[in-house]
């Protein structure tokens, strides 16, 4: 997964509005460079202005676990996730072949693919991807998560057949293998080049570490980044623009034989501000934008007269939820990660379970999100299979401040006489929250939750920061007590969400395990709930009947309410506005390049 957060594997995502494309450039945004759009325009240029809140966080693709990302454009994999269909199609391979005991799968490369650079793109790369990188001890990927197969968590063994044919033998039947190699979106993994990239895996740095862990860093000239997708990056100026130009290497070519993609060039504007995206679509200078809550009931009253089009996919393919930070580590001076006051609360079922009943998921639903939206219980999409409905025994915490605070009684808490909640030693019950600051849905509902929780005595001090400083301190830090955010899938396979619930995951952050060369924590333990969620998992992954899958993951949704590691929010609609202009509009809620992105490289521009 990726922060939305959200798991193909899960990753964070920073903001609900993610794409805003355009054509007129000089008067999209005012950062642009006039004389650079300008002279695009006279040149009859075809091109998407899409727009992000964030800047990068990286141009090396197994380093990424952020949403949206530069890979949206430029990588692929060995398959794709077909958004009408929600099923796997080839991509760099042209097909697979899978053995009767679903060990082995070989997979056939299409003939004459090629890198950006013009060089070959062959089953060294694919090989080179995998065993260098993935299964590299050195190498800390949430790739790694994915593959990891059975309780001892092997990973396949590959074996070049051909430059087009590259074999996995997998240790067991693994149900997800496919679904792993959807690349080019949230954490399924895209091929790297290894003519590129392989000399910095062999040399060592100052420390010892492979000069990969820098290469291709943000500061990197994007010229120099070798990609297989269907564009390519041309330029990258921190806090204004990400500029890809179409890639002319791009396998792919329409009925005709005409090479894709259509439209030359993207300009991914990097903006603070939702309003000004908003502002910026309304006046006639964008031709795409993601409807949020607060400017749907604007935006559809304009629909007609602006000549745009709201398409609506259903509900997103994603989770909001706030966590609290269980982590009981401590630093090897002595430091614990959380305050041993405030983790003992954390860690006490019947807080979590209080705060559950006394968040009114109703009215952020109503107020917040403009009754566009479901109610959500389960860290699994409802579209998904392997959906557990509370008809079908999901536990769900209505809104009931009464229970909550006898919830909370019974743990041993009380009150003063100011209505204040005290634990049993009689300090204040007192944590912070923070969330993304550039996501105003989060905000507001951040502001609600404070209130609701100071209805049962519970002082919130809730921040909202920066989307990257926030990452920082989850993955790296760890200096956090409890955060608001949310998790990105695109698909339906639960192992998408690995990396989320395996214990020592890279996106575990209930209870982060430090990453790989981070010191590491005196104490750090996993509870047995979260361990057996861990260990079902890696037992879903094992099993090929579908039945006896869905009950797996059926009891891995159970032990997630019950122990409430996350508790769910609401899910958003996913809501686009397009300008009519825009052709070859496919629009849908599956796959992380959900909306009008999963077929880029068809679109076109009506000139």
């Amino acid at each position: 997964m990726m922060f939305f957060l959200f798991p193909r594997h899960r990753r964070w995502l920073s903001v609900i509005p993610i794409l805003i494309v355009g054509l007129v450039c000089q008067i999209i945004f005012t950062s642009c460079n006039p004389t650079n759009l300008k002279t695009a325009a006279a040149r009859n240029v075809s091109q998407w202005v899409t727009s992000t809140i964030g800047d990068p966080q990286t141009f090396n693709y197994p380093f990424n676990n952020g949403y949206p990302h530069v890979f949206l454009f430029t990588t692929l994999g060995l398959t794709t996730l077909n958004g009408e269909t929600g099923k796997i199609d080839p991509d760099l391979s042209e097909s697979w072949e899978i053995s009767d005991d679903n060990k082995q799968i070989v997979f056939t490369l299409r003939e004459g693919l090629k890198w950006s650079d013009g060089e070959p793109l062959t089953a060294d790369d694919v090989l080179f991807t995998y065993q260098d990188i993935i299964f590299n001890p050195k190498i800390p990927t949430d790739w790694k998560d994915t593959l990891k197969i059975g309780s001892t968590g092997a990973f396949p063994k590959i074996r070049k057949i051909s430059d087009r044919k590259v074999e996995f033998t997998l240790p067991e039947p693994f149900a997800p293998f496919l679904y792993t190699t959807t690349g080019g979106s949230t954490n399924s993994i895209g091929i790297m080049p290894k003519h590129a990239l392989d000399k910095s895996l062999k040399t060592l740095d100052a420390n010892g570490n492979p000069q990969f862990l820098s290469m291709w860093g943000t500061g990197t000239d994007p010229k120099q980044i070798i990609v297989s997708g269907p564009y390519k990056m041309e330029s990258y100026t921190p806090s204004q623009r990400v500029i890809f130009r179409r890639n002319p290497y791009y396998w792919r070519k329409d009925s005709q034989g005409n090479q894709l993609p259509y439209i030359d060039r993207i300009i991914w504007q990097i903006i603070e501000s939702t309003d000004s995206i908003i502002l910026q679509f309304r006046s006639g200078g964008l031709d795409i934008v993601e409807i949020s809550p607060e400017n749907f009931s604007l935006l559809k009253r304009e629909e007609n007269r602006g000549k745009f089009t709201i398409y609506n996919g259903g509900a997103k393919l994603s989770q909001n939820f706030i966590s609290f930070n269980l982590n009981k580590g401590r630093r090897k001076n002595g430091q614990f990660v959380v305050d041993p006051i405030k983790s003992r609360w954390f860690n006490t079922l019947a807080f979590r379970q209080a705060i559950a009943h006394a968040i009114n998921r109703e009215a952020l639903l109503n107020n917040v999100f403009r009754g566009i939206g479901v109610i959500q219980n389960s860290p699994i999409e409802v579209q998904s299979p392997y959906y557990l409905s509370p008809e079908k025994g999901l536990k769900v915490y209505d809104y009931n401040p009464k229970k909550a605070k006898e919830l909370l009684l019974k743990a041993g808490f009380q009150y003063d006489a100011k209505n204040q909640l005290l634990d049993t030693e009689g300090n204040r019950v007192r944590f912070s929250l923070i969330t993304n600051a550039e996501n105003k849905t989060r905000v507001a509902m951040g502001a609600q939750i404070k209130y609701n929780l100071s209805t049962i005595g519970i002082q919130v001090d809730f921040n909202a920061i920066a989307f990257n400083t926030l990452v920082e301190k989850l993955s790296n830090s760890l200096a956090w007590e409890c955060y608001l955010l949310g998790f990105v899938s695109g698909g339906f396979e639960p192992n998408d969400g690995s990396n989320v619930w395996l214990p020592e995951g890279g996106l575990h952050t209930f209870n982060q395990k430090p990453q790989a060369g981070s010191e590491p924590l005196i104490g750090w333990e996993v509870q047995d709930w979260e361990a057996e969620i861990g260990r079902l998992y890696t037992k879903g992954a094992q099993e090929l009947d579908e039945e006896k899958r869905k009950e797996i993951y059926f009891e891995t949704q159970r032990l997630t309410q019950e122990n409430l590691p996350y508790i769910y929010l609401i899910n958003p609609l996913s809501l686009s506005a397009v300008r009519n202009r825009i052709q070859n509009i496919k629009y849908s809620a599956v796959g992380s390049q959900a909306g009008t992105m999963w077929n880029k490289y068809e679109l076109k521009v009506e000139k």
